[in-house]
């Protein structure tokens, strides 16, 4: 197995050769071609100037193009950036300035939006390609220019710089995580192995591609094993559906709303879930009856649930054989090469099984460290070489993780991890407001919604709308509040904190 990902694609060619790497909306590409396009799109990358160890950032939903440009960009010896395709123009000019990105691409249109024109205007001089014309830039290049690309391709080792995925922390910007070609290969092998997942397969992938488990647990893993992946920009229960049944669909992963979605979908009941064998969710309790659903109505043979987190792509899986309770109620047991610990979260002390403490985790998946900052990346993993998830839980005699609270106030909308601190920080640039405060609320359809309480300068000052609308303005949607409370002041304790509890249990139905 090769440890670089130019070294997959390669590997992927010469093993499954024709057979189908990619199928989306009538388009199919084989491993053969999409070695071919990869290395002809980082020859691309490489007349923009992209020399090894240079930043390219992808902004795009889920495509072929998607996976074609995010290959090229570590095949041409640089480093992928991705952008969630929702973020707004804002925050992806502050990902190209952090990463003093050498080429941006981009693609026009997502959900009606002008993204390219919207970014030229609040970062004119960035180095943008149209991901729409990539293909024909793509095929003009010459052998000489293959060979340089395929020079820099063998160029790449296991410990260089794969990727920079950027995950919002608590101090409210994003952090830019770090991670080794030998590690994001790692995390599609390890959680692969426990799928059983082979070259027989059909992954529908809903998952993005700039999220670690869509590139990492889609399209690395198919690299691996050459099984074909069957993306889908957004996700769309019926037509979901209609792709199991029609592609014959064996490996769904997803977070239990993706199947409660399909359950509850009225084109279920006439779908054919035949072929389905492995279903993969997580992120949180799973209550015991989906799996059983999932098992007796959706046919899934094998159903695992799994934590992980950007830092740490792949650290923990139930196996093969656990019981429905396990599967329901854990996340499972250390997958191989990592180690599971419960600390205290004052004293730092190991503690027994049984006790609940903030989870730890140390082995080859924990990332390099956060992009330019040794203060966050310090403070996250320390002298031990554990990282510190900011996360409660317990771990059994047995090894298995039970997730029971977060230290940190991170909360999960509609599967999208959202940290007030960003969205504070955003909310107080708007004239009027003089304090924020955001936390988490329970939602039917999203699972949790953002709250935010305001405290304006004075009673003339923004409302309701008009603070969404900024936030709007700023801000991807899923971070967007979506209730607004005005309020003269912010509970805090002596030393200034705002207790959020408080806010909390005030807004609990």
């Amino acid at each position: 197995m090769s440890d670089t990902v130019p070294g997959l694609v390669r590997a992927a060619a010469e093993k499954f050769g024709d057979a189908t790497a990619y199928a989306m909306d009538g388009r199919t590409l084989s491993f053969a071609e999409l070695h071919d396009q990869v290395r002809r799109t980082a020859a691309v990358y490489r007349s923009h100037g992209v020399e090894p160890g240079a930043r390219v950032v992808l902004w795009a939903p889920n495509s072929i193009d998607w996976v074609v440009a995010g290959l090229a960009a570590t095949y041409a010896g640089g480093q992928l950036v991705p952008a969630n395709s929702r973020y707004t123009p804002h925050e992806v000019a502050d990902i190209i300035e952090r990463t003093d990105a050498t080429t941006v691409v981009v693609a026009n249109g997502f959900l009606g939006r002008t993204q390219i024109a919207d970014l030229r205007e609040v970062a004119p001089l960035a180095p943008v390609i149209d991901l729409a014309d990539i293909g024909a830039l793509a095929a003009q290049a010459d052998v000489a220019d293959i060979a340089a690309v395929e020079a820099a391709a063998y160029a790449v080792t296991p410990d260089d710089v794969a990727d920079i995925m950027f995950s919002s922390g608590t101090t409210g910007r994003p952090k830019g995580v770090v991670t080794a070609h030998r590690q994001s290969v790692a995390a599609g092998a390890s959680w692969a192995g426990v799928g059983e997942v082979s070259d027989t397969d059909r992954y529908l992938v809903i998952s993005p591609f700039f999220h670690s488990y869509g590139y990492k647990i889609g399209i690395i893993v198919g690299l691996l094993h050459g099984c074909a992946i069957y993306p889908m920009a957004v996700f769309d229960a019926d037509a979901a559906l209609a792709l199991i049944e029609s592609e014959r669909i064996t490996m769904v992963p997803g977070a239990p709303a993706i199947f409660l979605g399909l359950l509850e979908s009225p084109a279920f009941a006439g779908t054919d879930t035949s072929t389905l064998r492995f279903a993969n969710t997580g992120a949180a309790n799973v209550p015991i009856a989906l799996v059983e659903r999932l098992q007796r109505e959706l046919n899934f043979d094998l159903v695992i649930t799994a934590f992980g987190m950007t830092e740490c792509v792949v650290a923990t899986m139930c196996r093969r054989g656990d019981s429905d309770e396990t599967i329901a109620t854990t996340c499972g047991r250390a997958i191989d090469g990592m180690e599971t610990a419960i600390a205290d979260p004052d004293t730092g002390e190991h503690l027994p099984p049984g006790s609940e403490g903030e989870l730890l985790l140390r082995g080859s998946q924990v990332m390099l460290g956060y992009l330019d900052d040794p203060a966050a990346t310090a403070e996250a993993i320390d002298g031990d070489k554990w990282l510190h998830t900011g996360d409660v839980g317990v771990l059994d005699e047995n090894g298995y993780l039970r997730i029971t609270d977060r230290l940190k106030d991170m909360y999960i909308c509609g599967g999208f991890n959202v940290y007030p601190a960003e969205v504070e920080q955003a909310l107080t640039r708007l004239d009027g407001v003089v304090d924020v405060a955001v936390i988490g609320v329970p939602d039917e359809r999203l699972g949790e919604v953002g709250k935010a309480f305001v405290v304006r300068r004075d009673e003339g000052g923004p409302d309701e709308e008009s603070v969404i609308a900024f936030a709007k303005e700023r801000l991807a949607n899923f971070k967007v509040p979506r209730e607004i409370e005005f309020v003269d002041a912010l509970p805090r304790n002596l030393s200034g904190k705002v207790l959020k509890n408080e806010l909390r249990e005030g807004s609990s139905p």
